[in-house]
């Protein structure tokens, strides 16, 4: 087939510019023709929390991405969608992350469909975000009515999908691939060395952009839990701030805690991402909401065991007791399981577990599924 995808990809940076990459070299892999669509202006500056919206990484040199969309300009969505249009594509896939968006692809869909030809799906990663406003009830409806179809990674994103689709779309699920484009896991000797961690302790590794959903609070006051102080215990937190880092810094020094975290808060470049999580014992992800998380899917390849909380579709793919565990949302549960992690000496089983548990979350599964929405 001939495949585009619009969305985020190089030189954008984060967790969907690589999910679109890697879908698209799967795509390529399999003998499809494969382009991929992203953006001239992705949003304004003002509406992006972090430090940069672009990758320090070279391009992949195994793609074509055409910078053609720009997010706030409804003459270039009539252009793009006349273009694309034009291409006859058999399937245009929108990978579709907030209602922002939705006026853009909603409206590029609509051009597309004039060819009677394109198949229009979309990758729907989340429907409803974290942290929703108005506009996540007003907008949405523009895009979901210009779709033939839907793919999600959670039955959670699908329940959402639900809510604003009257018409009865194919609607899939499949459970985030693992990002196995990250290098190999270190030793643990080298990882620590690289980051000039002392081999003397355990390590807790809280991983990605910080945000106020991800739970680094909890995270936090589950390590002023003296259990975790007498295991020689210590936390890095590795990503950016997207937002206000002050309350963060503030609950350290007032927990007391400040010899017991290891804060690494700049953008982590995909050349070191295999740095921290061979370093690390244990991934935490205390989430107080979720959908699905790429997060995991990394821990996953590096076969690390892995603290979820019992929201959104984290606890799918997490077994409780098997691969890690399962809590609620409360800094009292996360320092009891991760007390029991050491004290139990849980990781070499867990980490065996993991290695048979990843083979669930291939890229080739991914778009088997994503064809049965394709084909129905």
């Amino acid at each position: 087939m001939k495949i585009i995808i619009l969305g985020t990809a190089y030189p954008y940076r984060g967790g969907l510019a690589t999910f679109n990459e890697r879908l698209a070299g799967e795509y390529q892999r399999q003998g499809h023709e494969v382009e991929m669509y992203t953006f001239t202006l992705q949003y304004p500056n003002f509406l992006f929390p972090g430090k940069t919206q672009f990758s320090p990484d070279p391009a992949p040199n195994d793609l074509k991405i055409y910078r053609k969309v720009n997010s706030c300009n409804p003459f270039n969505w009539l252009k793009v969608g006349k273009e694309l249009s034009k291409k006859r594509p058999d399937v245009l896939v929108f990978a579709y992350w907030m209602s922002f968006m939705a006026p853009c692809m909603g409206t590029i869909a609509r051009k597309v469909r004039h060819n009677h030809h394109t198949k229009i799906i979309a990758l729907v990663h989340n429907m409803i975000p974290h942290e929703p406003n108005v506009l996540d009830k007003i907008l949405p409806p523009y895009f979901v009515k210009s779709m033939d179809g839907f793919m999600a990674l959670s039955e959670s994103v699908v329940k959402d999908i639900e809510k604003f689709d009257k018409r009865n779309c194919p609607k899939r699920f499949s459970p985030h691939p693992i990002y196995d484009h990250y290098g190999e896991r270190l030793s643990r000797e080298t990882a620590l060395s690289l980051l000039n961690l002392s081999p003397d302790y355990r390590y807790v590794l809280f991983f990605g952009f910080i945000r106020a959903y991800k739970g680094l609070d909890l995270l936090l006051g589950a390590f002023a839990d003296e259990r975790l102080r007498q295991q020689n215990v210590k936390l890095v937190v590795a990503g950016e701030f997207y937002g206000d880092p002050e309350p963060y810094y503030k609950q350290i020094k007032d927990l007391g805690i400040e010899d017991r975290v290891v804060l690494c808060t700049d953008f982590i470049p995909d050349g070191e991402v295999n740095r921290y999580f061979s370093a690390a014992d244990i991934v935490a992800q205390p989430y107080k909401t979720a959908t699905q998380s790429g997060v995991t899917q990394i821990a996953f390849h590096f076969e690390k065991p892995m603290l979820v909380t019992n929201v959104g579709g984290l606890p799918e793919i997490v077994p409780d007791g098997k691969i890690g565990y399962v809590t609620e949302p409360d800094a009292k549960q996360i320092a009891d399981a991760l007390y029991r992690f050491f004290q139990e000496q849980k990781q070499e089983e867990f980490e065996r577990n993991v290695a048979e548990e990843k083979k669930k979350y291939a890229w080739s599964r991914f778009v088997e599924v994503m064809g049965e929405v394709i084909h129905e």
